[in-house]
């Protein structure tokens, strides 16, 4: 793992935990991209990282570089994605893979033709307990239901703003495609369960937001600067209803809008001989669910897990392990299954065709909303 070079693109609030991700693994992080020189140099000096990238094209030329990570607005994903595939790097891509379906099938075929390695950074799988309740729910019996949150506030007030409220910068969604997407590819992952057809009724808060003049990075306040009005039509809020292949049926509420809530994915599973329900506020713990007999609260230890899920633990018991320990542990399935040499089509880590399918599930989503109807994926 240790010879693979990496780079990161994206200089915001992630770019940076994946240099930091990365660095704990020992992997060797040879530079960083901003949206220009300045920014590139300003965020190596203050990582610590050799070089700070005048130019994409500088990162894909950067022999040292076999790795791309991508933590760019997403617009700039479908193109990034494709340069650096085109130009025989693995790459590592924030959500969502691309700006649409057609996009995201694109990356696909051409991850599988140039038969690299192409990953999607759906974090929240790696918690080590979520990876727990994906070997706890075989031996359940079937699910039959599926409800939960992923909810925020970071853009609660109309003076909140960020490139994400854009459809032009962000996608036609934003509160599903930002943070739903995690907890339905989180709940793809630990049932196995595919969605057939959905209905979405979305909500936008604030259709006009406050820009700050000067700018405002994610989870910034903005207070004391002045403001232009922007007109947004991206859901601030809303509610996803799946009919999943077999019968079950999940429901999901998502907002960025609710006060108190600052980073809140939670989901119970039922199924026909137990339950399980896991919150991100408190990781280390899931609930294990029993009619006929006292409920569990598994506190997570390596020593009690099972095996697949516990060698992505790294700390003993009462050593508390969160979100960015989700981060190294995705990164460590990907570069492990690099250096082994896997079939990039069976791997590990979330692929570009875990991407595209929820890339579909979004364009359902849309349309469902759109029409105000159910519709089949």
């Amino acid at each position: 793992m240790t010879n693979i070079g990496v780079a990161v693109a994206g200089t915001g609030f992630i770019g940076p935990v994946h240099v930091e991700a990365l660095r704990r693994l020992g992997m060797p992080v040879r530079g960083i991209l901003g949206r220009n020189l300045q920014q590139s140099e300003e965020a190596s000096e203050a990582l610590g990282l050799p070089h700070g990238y005048a130019s994409y094209d500088e990162v894909l030329a950067d022999p040292a570089v076999q790795s791309v990570h991508l933590a760019v607005p997403n617009v700039l994903h479908y193109e990034f994605a494709r340069r650096a595939l085109l130009a025989g790097k693995h790459v590592m891509c924030e959500k969502p893979l691309a700006m649409n379906a057609a996009e995201g099938r694109e990356l696909v075929d051409l991850a599988r033709e140039k038969n690299l390695h192409a990953g999607v950074c759906y974090n929240i799988r790696f918690y080590p307990l979520n990876l727990e309740a994906r070997e706890r729910i075989r031996s359940m019996g079937k699910v039959h239901s599926i409800v939960g949150r992923y909810v925020q506030d970071w853009l609660l007030y109309d003076t909140d703003f960020n490139w994400r409220v854009l459809s032009s910068e962000g996608g036609a969604l934003r509160a599903v495609s930002d943070i739903g997407t995690h907890w339905m590819d989180l709940i793809h992952s630990i049932t196995g369960l595919e969605p057939e057809s959905v209905f979405a009724d979305l909500n936008v808060v604030h259709p006009v937001r406050k820009k700050p003049k000067g700018g405002a990075a994610t989870y910034t306040s903005a207070e004391g600067q002045e403001f232009e009005e922007v007109s947004v039509n991206t859901e601030d809020c809303g509610c996803v209803i799946l009919r999943m292949k077999g019968g079950a049926q999940a429901v999901l509420w998502v907002s960025q809008v609710t006060a108190g809530r600052k980073n809140y994915c939670t989901y119970e599973i039922s199924a026909e001989t137990g339950s399980l329900s896991w919150c991100s506020e408190r990781p280390n713990e899931l609930f294990i669910g029993h009619r006929s007999k006292s409920n569990e609260l598994l506190t997570r230890d390596p020593a009690l897990m099972d095996p697949a899920a516990g060698r992505f633990s790294n700390y003993p018991g009462g050593h508390n392990e969160g979100f960015p320990d989700a981060f190294k542990q995705c990164f460590r399935a990907f570069y492990e299954d690099i250096a082994s040499n896997a079939d990039p089509r069976s791997v590990r880590y979330p692929t570009f065709a875990d991407g595209f399918q929820e890339m579909l599930l979004c364009d359902a989503i849309l349309e469902s909303h759109t029409k105000q109807k159910w519709v089949h994926i």
